[in-house]
C-alpha cells in the first residue's frame, strides 16, 4: 500500500513538472513576436538586425531630412549624433512629430532603410523617451532641457 501512494505521489510531480515546461514553452512562443527591441541608430549601424526582425530604433529626426511624398508615404532620417538612418513611413504621422525632436519607431531594417509601421512623437516640450535619452547620453550629445 505504501509503495502504491509513492509511486502515484512521484508521477503526480512528474506531471505537473512536465505540464510546467509545456505552459512555459507555449507562452515563450506565443510572446515571441510581441517582444520589440529598442535600438539607436549607431547600434544598427555596428550590428544590421536581420530583415525579419521587428524592432523600435529612436532618437532625433534630423534637421533637413523631412520629405513628404505624395500621399501618406515620408521619409526622414533618425540620428542619435553618431550615426544616421533613413526611415520610411507610410500613414499619418503624429501631430507633434517634427525635425529635431524625440521619436520612436517600430518596424524592420531592410537594404538599409529602416520601414516603419509605427511612428511616436513626444507628447509635449520637455518629454524624450527614456531608451532615446539613454542612447543620446552614450554618444555625448544629450542636452538637458530647459525649465
Amino acid at each position: 500500500m505504501k509503495g502504491l501512494k509513492k509511486k502515484r505521489r512521484v508521477q503526480v510531480i512528474v506531471l505537473a513538472f512536465v505540464a510546467l515546461a509545456v505552459s512555459t514553452g507555449l507562452i515563450g512562443y506565443a510572446l515571441r513576436d510581441g517582444i520589440n527591441y529598442f535600438r539607436a541608430p549607431s547600434q544598427v549601424v555596428e550590428e544590421p538586425p536581420q530583415a525579419s526582425e521587428v524592432f523600435r530604433l529612436g532618437g532625433l529626426v534630423e534637421e533637413g531630412t523631412l520629405v513628404r511624398g505624395q500621399g501618406e508615404t515620408v521619409r526622414f532620417s533618425v540620428t542619435d549624433g553618431g550615426a544616421s538612418i533613413p526611415v520610411t513611413f507610410t500613414g499619418v504621422l503624429p501631430d507633434l512629430f517634427e525635425e529635431n525632436q524625440g521619436m520612436i519607431g517600430t518596424g524592420r531594417y531592410i537594404n538599409g532603410v529602416f520601414e516603419a509601421s509605427e511612428i511616436l512623437a513626444k507628447h509635449d516640450e520637455t518629454y524624450m523617451p527614456k531608451e532615446v535619452v539613454d542612447a543620446l547620453k552614450e554618444q555625448g550629445v544629450y542636452q538637458e532641457p530647459e525649465s
